[in-house]
């Protein structure tokens, strides 16, 4: 199972099913019923303002505001400004925020498809999908975290949340040391889309150098 951020390492052959799928884009293209530079369009809005940004500015303002966060944890979606959903969160979906601190690290899966709250953390990865990480994280979670780089006391309890058609679950990862007077924007960036799945904790450190810094 992978550990990767982007991609599955477990094997790099395409599956059957991606290659039904690259089959079935090629013809449709070919045959004029779909316009590439739409796909393109969407994908793009897909990836980068559907999320994971959200989520990971949903974090950092957690962080910075505990009345907020408060909020969050209490209320999920109705805790965030629609502006921000954009109409995407469905009314009949219950969005569930789970925080980790020093005696708790959370962890979410979809024991039973592939159940994700895309409208907060982007497309979901290959790995999660995967029948090995949604057997594995409910039967061995510290394992499967450890497979992430992400190493577990004993002394920490691990939570992990099934999610299905009903709950989605966003994971609040503690907050680096170090970072306090950042600016939201600066936190965010640490924020990467498997903290907000929880197999991993969010970065220790900006990943560009000379970020300004806001001190509060």
């Amino acid at each position: 199972m992978a550990a990767d951020d982007d991609h599955d390492r477990a094997s790099d052959v395409p599956t059957p099913i991606a290659l039904r799928v690259k089959a079935l884009h090629s013809l449709l293209i070919e045959r004029g019923v779909v316009d590439e530079a739409v796909i393109d369009q969407l994908v793009d809005s897909v990836e980068h303002q559907v999320g994971p940004r959200l989520g990971a500015r949903l974090v950092a303002k957690a962080w910075v505001d505990p009345e907020f966060r408060r909020r969050l944890v209490e209320e999920g979606a109705a805790a965030v400004d629609p502006v921000l959903l954009g109409g995407r969160w469905s009314a009949g979906t219950r969005l569930v925020a789970v925080q980790n601190t020093d005696t708790v690290h959370n962890a979410i899966v979809c024991t039973l498809c592939s159940c994700y709250p895309v409208e907060m953390l982007g497309p979901s990865p290959p790995w999660y999908k995967s029948a090995p990480y949604r057997s594995r994280m409910v039967i061995n979670p510290r394992g499967v975290l450890a497979e992430f780089g992400t190493h577990v006391s004993e002394g920490t309890e691990v939570r992990v949340w099934d999610s299905n058609s009903e709950s989605r679950y966003l994971v609040i990862p503690q907050r680096p040391a170090g970072t306090e007077g950042w600016s939201e924007e600066d936190l965010a960036a640490l924020v990467t889309r498997n903290a907000l799945i929880g197999v991993e904790r969010a970065k220790a450190q900006l990943p560009r150098q000379g970020a300004a810094r806001v001190e509060r």
